[in-house]
């Protein structure tokens, strides 16, 4: 706790609280602070209890995913209230478990939003990698419907799942481009030079063109 309160930076803070973040440490640091500490999972679960947003940073980054119960990563979600912890906690830990998908399909029905979010991510990841079982057209028909009011964490996800779906199928393409058409959510996002816009039609052509590119650049090489 002292090494992270000594790699506590002001700027880095202030740039992590307009963000909805409540630490200082650079990321490039911790990550090589967890580089030294290697894989420890009884200290990773001592850095978790703190309720340290720095602290349970590393400590997903040090801990054994496969150590965790289902009962365990749900309260530990619910205990995760900053925007970075959540995302790492879903995507360093939880999609490494058995329980990723029992935990979606509680989590996407649970009325806390920010729990939402959650199982609208593992379900947009389920979207492009795995998305056989899924209803897509199902999954459409709710976004449509919800994701316009949505809080923004939950609207977010949301958003996240529509342009996955219009990426990686084609045959949902015109849809999930319509329904990001009409809804315009995110369409005026800032977005920096050089980056693609969230702004899921963007989103949505944006990596179909690159994909094509790829494709293309494969069949001349054969």
């Amino acid at each position: 706790m002292a090494e992270l309160a000594a790699l506590d930076d002001p700027k880095a803070r202030a740039l992590n609280e307009r963000h909805g973040d409540d630490h200082g440490v650079n990321l490039t640091k911790l990550r090589a602070l967890a580089k030294r500490l290697k894989t420890q999972q009884d200290l990773a679960l001592q850095l978790w209890g703190t309720g340290d947003s720095a602290a349970r940073l590393l400590a997903l980054l040090i801990c054994r995913p496969k150590a965790f119960e289902r009962d365990e990563l749900d309260t530990m979600l619910r205990e995760a209230r900053t925007p970075r912890v959540q995302d790492w906690l879903v995507n360093y830990v939880v999609k490494k478990t058995p329980h990723a998908e029992e935990l979606r399909l509680a989590w996407s029905a649970d009325p806390d939003p920010i729990v939402a979010s959650a199982g609208w991510a593992l379900t947009a990841e389920r979207v492009a990698r795995k998305a056989e079982g899924l209803d897509l057209t199902g999954l459409l028909d709710v976004i449509e419907a919800e994701m316009k009011d949505a809080p923004d964490r939950l609207q977010w996800a949301m958003n996240h799942c529509l342009a996955r779906i219009g990426i990686e199928h084609a045959g949902h393409r015109a849809r999930a481009l319509d329904i990001g058409e009409r809804l315009e959510v995110l369409k005026d996002y800032p977005t920096p030079p050089n980056c693609t816009s969230p702004y899921a039609p963007i989103w949505i052509t944006e990596m179909v063109r690159r994909q094509c590119r790829v494709s293309a650049v494969v069949r001349v090489g054969r």
